[in-house]
């Protein structure tokens, strides 16, 4: 029988495991033509759910755990809305599987900041409560006010010593002026390497000078932009993002929630998205899609135990049956083995 390939443990970057229906009812969703309706729908959706917070979260995190993932960066709802219910849920998702994951939670107003009175508030609350990290969602193409929105998110990041973690979904000139905004103050706080961007689809946009300038700007902040190889959603050019020095780090954005039926907790399966809509061919090409889903998410969130991967002394791995890591991005077989801390947690796609 051939040795087992050996890879450290995988990072989902960015997730919504509280808006999951993984493991409850099938959930019939509404179409949407525009953001807002996401948004909208998410809502209903999400004070419809009968199973709490806690039961599908964890479902999720259990599979996760599984297929082999130690790490995950879960952007948490808040809002008048709902309250804090969802980032005491996830509080408490963490503290159950602490021993298994490494489980950081964002604060993330989906439902609006400036724009959704009270949210400001609950923010900051919740930065008390459970989430380790500052959220933001599009400050001028959803909220209308770019500095304002900012000026929120990085003055608690810089009052509580805490990162940041902004969506931004706008592309063209509104996702330019996002980013570069976000690099500014990233600079001028000395937060370099502590800001990420979720999706960033201004990067994906055709070459220009101002998409050059853009991603120098990242490059210098040192943000990381984490991608979802989602649907048909941008993606950004990674062959580029190099030859800038920007970090991209890899997520599964929603699972199988009000936004989407699809999606899975496995990251083994969206490296594989990733090489696909990458158009991955060669064996580096492939190779960096797994490193990008492996420790290039470590890095981004400080997580040791995967930094310190040693495939001579794998105390904290993940075992497959293939020939090589280009393969295994490209049939995704089951772990056949997750260990931390040098005991097995998982076998054969379930915790042991």
């Amino acid at each position: 029988m051939s040795q087992p390939l050996i890879v450290p443990g995988f990072v989902n970057a960015h997730v919504h495991p509280d808006k999951t229906s993984f493991g409850s009812a099938w959930l019939h969703r509404k179409p949407a033509h525009s953001l807002k309706d996401l948004i909208s729908n998410d809502l209903e959706t999400q004070l419809g759910y009968t199973d709490s917070v806690e039961t599908r979260m964890g479902t999720l995190v259990s599979n996760a755990i599984a297929s082999g993932v130690t790490a995950m960066r879960a952007h948490v709802d808040f809002g008048p809305q709902i309250g804090l219910k969802n980032i005491h849920g996830a509080a408490a998702v963490k503290d159950k599987y602490k021993d298994l994951i490494d489980l950081q939670i964002v604060a993330f107003p989906q439902f609006g900041l400036l724009s959704n009175p009270g949210a400001v508030d609950l923010l900051e609350a919740a930065l008390s409560e459970g989430a380790e990290l500052v959220g933001g969602i599009d400050p001028e193409g959803l909220e209308h006010d770019l500095h304002g929105h900012l000026d929120v998110v990085f003055g608690l990041a810089e009052k509580y010593g805490r990162r940041a973690d902004i969506h931004v979904h706008d592309t063209g000139e509104v996702g330019y002026r996002e980013i570069q905004e976000i690099a500014r103050r990233t600079q001028a706080l000395g937060m370099n390497g502590q800001v990420t961007i979720g999706h960033a689809f201004a990067l994906a946009d055709a070459p220009s000078a101002e998409l050059e300038r853009t991603l120098d700007a990242v490059a210098e902040a040192g943000i990381w932009i984490a991608t979802c190889a989602l649907g048909a959603d941008p993606v950004p050019d990674l062959e580029l993002m190099a030859k800038h020095g920007v970090n991209i780090v890899l997520g599964t954005d929603g699972v199988r929630d009000a936004w989407s039926p699809f999606g899975t907790a496995s990251m083994m399966d969206r490296a594989h998205l990733l090489a696909y809509r990458t158009n991955a061919i060669t064996d580096e090409q492939l190779e960096n899609c797994l490193d990008i889903a492996t420790v290039q998410g470590a890095r981004m969130m400080g997580i040791d135990r995967v930094l310190n991967f040693d495939p001579a002394d794998p105390r904290d791995a993940v075992y497959f049956e293939a020939q090589n890591r280009a393969q295994l991005v490209v049939d995704r077989p089951v772990a056949s083995k997750v260990v931390r801390g040098g005991v097995q947690i998982a076998a054969d796609g379930r915790l042991s």
